[in-house]
């Protein structure tokens, strides 16, 4: 029998159960969790439980979640081709990889990310969870990038960004195989063979610069067994420590440090998975599996309340410009409000409506 649960959320229900072709209950499930993500902000099992809509029991609800997270598989690939469909632009795409981690109790939980940077905040969309600490090595990243290239195609791909953290002779073959068009930073202390020119530190051909100028370097070098061009900038970092912010690319040009800087993006949506968003920190989840769904939960949720952000910014109210330049609001914490709004309040039928078509994409 219908319940009015089904009635409200009908297209979301509608849309979930043809994306992950779940069985319903599972999916009336889905639609309950990440409305109520969106309503509380948190993803403590006892306070969602709270946020379920419908006749049941919050002791009902709590076990329903626990049943999920200790039961049920969650296939990621699903979840990705969900969010790829949401995604507010065309590609091609612009791919951070970077990783995040916290620590509950003795367990680390080590997020390896591929993300698609956006106006100000990366969206989440494929993942892997470390069952280690410290950095990710070449098998694990080729994954990710294999899993990406294999859903939606190398031409999706504009540029392919990452920090200091993710160098190798390894992996920048796999990316140079996989003809990535790819800006990673790499270290100052990196020796670089420039032909006709010798071996040597990166940071000497970067050396002679005045502080805040930008250099490309016209010839190409060998880093490691590959060959890269180095575009690189001398600034003052933590401390007022001298630093080199040196960028490794796969073509040739002058907008490759321009390029990287996208890269703070997926920073950006760290932080707002965690303080500035669902705290997701804050779970008691140990298990890596479960930690993963929660993950997979959280990043539909994500996508949902930046897309919002952005509806809400061109066509209800477009947010406020600080003096420096910056928005006031990021597209995600904007649409993260609007939504809650609209399901907490019984006044907002409308703006739950439009909330609604957002996700399902009608």
């Amino acid at each position: 029998m219908a319940t009015k649960v089904d009635g409200k959320y009908s297209e979301l229900i509608s849309l979930s159960q043809s994306q992950l072709g779940w069985h319903k209950a599972r999916i009336k499930f889905f639609v309950m969790f990440i409305t109520a993500l969106c309503k509380l902000q948190t993803v403590c099992f006892s306070q969602l439980a709270q946020g379920f809509e419908g006749k049941a029991e919050v002791g009902s609800n709590l076990r329903r979640i626990q049943r999920f997270f200790a039961g049920f598989a969650v296939d990621n690939i699903v979840i990705a081709k969900l969010i790829f469909s949401l995604l507010p632009h065309k590609p091609p795409y612009r791919l951070c990889l970077d990783r995040t981690n916290w620590k509950f109790g003795g367990v680390d939980i080590n997020i390896l990310m591929l993300s698609i940077a956006y106006e100000g905040v990366a969206i989440p969309l494929l993942w892997e969870l470390l069952p280690k600490r410290g950095n990710s090595n070449c098998k694990e990243r080729k994954r990710l990038l294999e899993s990406y290239i294999g859903l939606f195609g190398p031409a999706t791909i504009g540029s392919f960004l990452a920090d200091r953290e993710f160098i190798g002779d390894e992996w920048f073959g796999e990316l140079i195989s996989k003809e990535a068009p790819f800006y990673i930073r790499v270290r100052g202390n990196m020796w670089v063979d420039v032909p006709g020119g010798g071996r040597k530190k990166a940071f000497w051909l970067f050396n002679s610069l005045k502080l805040n100028q930008a250099y490309y370097c016209p010839k190409i070098v060998y880093l490691g067994k590959h060959l890269v061009y180095l575009s690189g900038v001398k600034t003052v970092g933590r401390g007022n420590a001298l630093e080199f912010v040196i960028i490794a690319s796969f073509k040739p040009g002058h907008g490759a440090l321009g390029e990287y800087k996208h890269r703070w993006q997926i920073e950006t949506m760290f932080r707002a998975m965690k303080s500035s968003g669902f705290n997701i920190e804050a779970t008691h989840l140990s298990d890596l599996g479960r930690v993963t769904k929660l993950v997979a939960l959280v990043a539909v949720a994500f996508t949902w309340a930046y897309k919002a952000g952005i509806y809400r910014h061109e066509k209800v109210k477009p947010i406020k410009v600080k003096r420096h330049g910056r928005r006031a609001y990021s597209f995600f914490k904007y649409g993260l409000e609007f939504i809650a709004q609209a399901l907490l309040n019984p006044f907002k039928t409308k703006d739950l409506k439009i909330c609604i078509k957002i996700l399902s994409c009608t």
